[in-house]
């Protein structure tokens, strides 16, 4: 059974910072991209960042300079570094898996981060 277990998400002041793990376990099949993606309350999910299987990097434009996105291939973990968190980060934060060789993905259950200004 495949999961994606993510942790690390909390209440923080604005200008803190927070660092997300999402686990992954199950999955038997080359993985390509992993990301992170955010859906604040009545706003559509949206992609945060994510990073290839060769460690390229992609970051929405409102998370440059703030947030670093990592992989741990032996660990079958993704990692979000997030610093200088402001309110509008202020999201249920998702994980997200792509196959290499297969058009699927798998979506961790989400973890609440809540920014206090």
């Amino acid at each position: 059974q495949v999961q994606l277990v993510e942790s690390g998400g909390g209440l923080v002041q604005a200008g803190g910072s927070l660092r997300l793990s999402c686990v992954t376990s199950g999955i038997t099949e080359s993985i390509n991209t992993m990301g992170w993606y955010r859906q604040a309350p009545g706003k559509q999910r949206e992609l945060v960042a994510t990073i290839s299987s060769s460690s390229n990097t992609n970051y929405a434009d409102s998370v440059k300079g703030r947030f670093t996105i990592s992989r741990d291939n032996a660990k079958a973990t993704v990692y979000l570094q997030m610093s200088s968190l402001k309110p509008e980060d202020t999201a249920v934060y998702y994980c997200k898996v792509d196959l290499r060789y297969r058009l699927h993905s798998y979506w961790g259950q989400g973890t609440q981060v809540t920014v206090s200004s």
